[in-house]
């Protein structure tokens, strides 16, 4: 299960009347937020007619559900989805058929509703209650660490919604390098965003020696230009992408940091033959902002150059 998922919810759940009283529907509310805002992004159906719903108050609207709303747009956690079914929704349960419609189309983790709508839909596996999240096997299985193989289908397979979605990206491995056998299929990482509108801000962070130990050769800034513009200039043209690679003195862990999840990446992004696995996780939210804190230019590291590929 990846570390990001994506979730469809039915107007209701922000419908204060949903709930038998105030604080139930806050409980249920902020359980919700506390997930969505670390781990989820929420579809927002027919091309943003789902977001639109709330923008007046044409029913009664929970605070806590206006204040995840909010949250949820800041954050940038709303992912825009076309419209599949022929006629506009009109009621929680036809919101709740054009989840299950786009489910077909674009598979997501659940469809979040209140008990009323979840009762016409026993059959389906995607739709739990908001008051019986626990007993959906999608939402029990929720994990803040992912086993996967140690190749560029798994990667993809894992960073699909972090590749699609977030507006900045941050690889950091020290030792990433274009021209090394494990490595050749970085890019195709960074191919899987070609179709972003406006395009992510994609970051590389690497040491500036190659190499270990006795072995450890440390290379130039135009060295480092050069490999990096010689194996992805065409590529990242072709695609309408660029890079921007950052080139420190010195560190040691693995990351990927967005402005969606952080996950910490023990063995890099290079890829290995055979059944070797690694394990990623999910860091906290100040554990994020912190690494990112660690590559900005602040003296935690010494920056020997950057530049921007192609």
């Amino acid at each position: 299960m990846s570390l990001l998922s994506e979730y469809a919810l039915t107007p209701d759940i922000f419908d204060s009347t949903s709930y038998s009283s105030d604080e139930i529907g806050r409980t249920h509310l902020q359980h919700l937020k506390e997930v969505l805002l670390n781990e989820g992004l929420v579809r927002d159906l027919r091309n943003g007619a789902w977001h639109s719903l709330f923008i007046d108050n044409i029913r009664p609207w929970h605070l806590r559900g206006k204040e995840l709303l909010k949250k949820l747009i800041t954050q940038h956690r709303l992912r825009l989805f076309p419209e599949v079914r022929d006629n506009e929704p009109t009621t929680d349960r036809e919101w709740c058929q054009e989840s299950l419609a786009s489910h077909k189309i674009d598979p997501i983790t659940g469809i979040i509703t209140t008990s009323k709508v979840a009762a016409n839909f026993r059959d389906e596996r995607e739709v739990a209650s908001i008051d019986r999240l626990s007993s959906a096997h999608w939402w029990a299985i929720r994990s803040p660490s992912v086993r996967l193989a140690r190749t560029t289908e798994a990667y993809k397979e894992n960073l699909k919604l972090v590749l699609r979605c977030a507006n900045s990206i941050m690889f950091i491995d020290p030792h990433l390098d274009p021209t090394r056998k494990n490595y050749g299929e970085f890019i195709s990482l960074l191919e899987a965003m070609y179709d972003r509108e406006p395009a992510p801000l994609i970051e590389i962070h690497r040491v500036c020696y190659y190499g270990s130990g006795s072995r450890r050769k440390l290379f130039t800034p135009s060295e480092w230009k050069k490999r990096f513009h010689d194996e992805w200039d065409s590529r990242l043209q072709n695609v309408h992408l660029s890079v921007k690679i950052f080139i420190w003195d010195d560190f040691h862990d693995r990351y990927l940091i967005s402005d969606l999840v952080g996950i910490n990446v023990p063995n890099g992004f290079d890829t290995t033959k055979g059944n070797s696995k690694t394990t990623w996780t999910r860091l906290g939210r100040n554990d994020r902002d912190d690494v990112q804190r660690e590559f900005e230019d602040n003296g935690r590291h010494t920056l020997r150059c950057n530049f921007t590929v192609p």
